[in-house]
């Protein structure tokens, strides 16, 4: 039986280890809060307490990696608040437990935020030129685990992340002066995310980049006015007066 290790079990990273224990492989799953151990253990995932710090990782990552043939990195940036941290450092400290493991193929998620919202249409084969913190170091992350021959590692950067019990539509309801009304949007359903990952294990599609969004790109006003609706919620109104980019 494969097995696989999660780095990550939050909103995407535990139904996927659900999915892929269903799929016949066997998981491993990392977490931050001793509450959720209990959870993963329950789901059927051999639990471990991981963090990754800039100056150090916290937990038994040798042994999270152990007898492992492919890793899913699924920790986003923290770079707001009191406890943002450096997230190139993060991975440039985990990088020598991958490096001494049994880990063959690195799945890497990632973000589309890696390109410049001046950039009207973008695909694998545009050049990242990342105009924010989180992008600018999910690229810097990208390129060293790529770059690193002792295993390989796919780079999947995913669109704004959608599911049953998370939208933006909630935080932007009601709100004024919303900017970039005619900028298109490009979101992806949990699920898909799910789906696509997935085939990326079973066809061993390793040493790649992709790029995942839903096929379907409407403005920001019409998508987030109908989701409003669809939700009961007050549409947001949009400034039109800025010109729109992304």
């Amino acid at each position: 039986m494969k097995q696989i290790s999660i780095l990550g079990c939050g909103w995407l990273g535990l139904p996927l280890a659900k999915r892929l224990l269903q799929e016949g492989f066997a998981i491993k799953g990392s977490t931050t809060s001793a509450d959720k151990l209990p959870i993963l253990e329950n789901a059927g995932i051999m639990p471990f307490l991981i963090s990754l710090k800039a100056e150090e990782i916290q937990g038994e990552v040798s042994r999270f990696l152990e007898n492992t043939s492919a890793l899913i990195i699924d920790i986003p940036p923290k770079l707001r608040g009191v406890e943002k941290e450096n997230f190139v450092t993060k991975i440039q400290n985990l990088i020598p437990f991958i490096e001494q493991s049994s880990v063959e193929s690195v799945l890497f998620v990632s973000s589309t935020s890696v390109y410049n919202d001046e950039e009207k249409h973008v695909n694998e084969a545009t050049t990242p030129n990342p105009d924010t913190e989180s992008g600018l170091q999910l690229l810097a992350s990208e390129k060293m685990l790529q770059s690193n021959s002792s295993f390989q590692t796919t780079i999947l950067r995913f669109g704004g992340l959608i599911g049953e019990d998370r939208h933006p539509i909630k935080s932007l309801a009601g709100r004024k002066d919303v900017e970039n009304p005619e900028a298109p949007i490009n979101m992806i359903h949990q699920d898909d995310c799910i789906g696509i990952i997935l085939k990326i294990i079973t066809t061993d599609s390793w040493g790649e980049t992709f790029n995942a969004v839903a096929p379907f790109h409407p403005t920001r006003e019409d998508y987030y006015i109908d989701k409003a609706i669809d939700w009961a919620l007050a549409p947001p109104a949009f400034n039109h007066e800025k010109p729109s980019v992304g």
